[in-house]
C-alpha cells in the first residue's frame, strides 16, 4: 500500500511553487524547469498535485486567501458592522489589505490567470471563480447583517466585489494606484448614503 503524501512537504511546495510563479508568470511554465528550481523532480510534483494547473491553482489559492482570512477573523472577532459608516470602515479595511506591496506584487499574475481562464476554463477557470464567490458571500453576509435583504444583500455585495477587483487590476495598465485609490472612496461616496435604507 503506497504511503500517502506528507501534508508538511505538500505545504513547503506549494509555498515554492507560488514563489516560482510569482516570480516567472504562466506562459512558460513547464514542470521540468519548475522541478530543478525546486530541487525535485516533476514526477514528484505530479505524485503530490496530479496536475499542473491543480498545483498552480492550489499554490494561489494558498496565497490569496489569506486576506480573506483576516478579513473573516476581524469579523469574528469585532462582529460585522452595525451601521453604514461601520460598514465603510470595514470596507476601506479590506481595501487597504488589497493595495498592501505584498499582495500588489501579486496582481500581474492574477491578471495572468484571468486570461487563461477565458482560454482555458477547464484548467484554471475555477480559481478566479472560486477567489470572487467567496468575496462576494462574505460580502453578502455583512450587508445581510445590516438588515438588507438577501437579493439587496447580494447585489451589493457583487458590486462591491467587481469593482474593487477592477480597480486593483486596472492600475496594471497605468500605474495609477492613486486614482484607484481616489476611484474606490468615490465609489464608497456613491454607495454609503443607499445603505443607510436597508429594506
Amino acid at each position: 500500500m503506497p504511503r500517502p503524501p506528507d501534508p508538511v512537504k505538500r505545504r513547503d511546495l506549494l509555498e515554492q511553487v507560488r514563489a516560482y510563479v510569482l516570480g516567472n508568470g504562466l506562459a512558460d511554465l513547464s514542470l521540468r524547469p519548475l522541478a530543478r528550481a525546486l530541487g525535485t523532480s516533476d514526477r514528484m510534483l505530479l505524485y503530490y498535485f496530479g496536475t499542473k494547473e491543480r498545483m498552480v491553482a492550489e499554490a494561489l489559492a494558498l496565497y490569496e486567501r489569506r486576506p480573506l482570512l483576516r478579513t473573516r477573523d476581524l469579523l469574528e472577532t469585532v462582529g460585522p458592522p452595525t451601521d453604514p459608516a461601520g460598514l465603510r470602515r470595514f470596507m476601506e479595511d479590506v481595501w487597504r489589505q488589497f493595495n498592501d506591496p505584498g499582495l500588489r506584487v501579486a496582481l500581474p499574475l492574477y491578471l495572468e490567470i484571468m486570461s487563461a481562464s477565458v482560454l482555458h476554463p477547464d484548467r484554471y477557470g475555477p480559481v478566479m471563480r472560486d477567489i470572487l464567490m467567496e468575496w462576494k458571500g462574505l460580502f453578502t453576509s455583512v450587508f445581510r447583517d445590516l438588515g438588507m435583504s438577501e437579493d439587496r444583500a447580494r447585489t451589493q455585495a457583487v458590486l462591491l466585489a467587481d469593482a474593487t477587483f477592477g480597480l486593483l487590476i486596472a492600475p496594471l495598465a497605468d500605474g495609477h494606484w492613486d486614482r484607484a485609490d481616489q476611484a474606490f472612496h468615490a465609489l464608497l461616496d456613491s454607495l454609503e448614503p443607499g445603505w443607510h435604507t436597508t429594506a
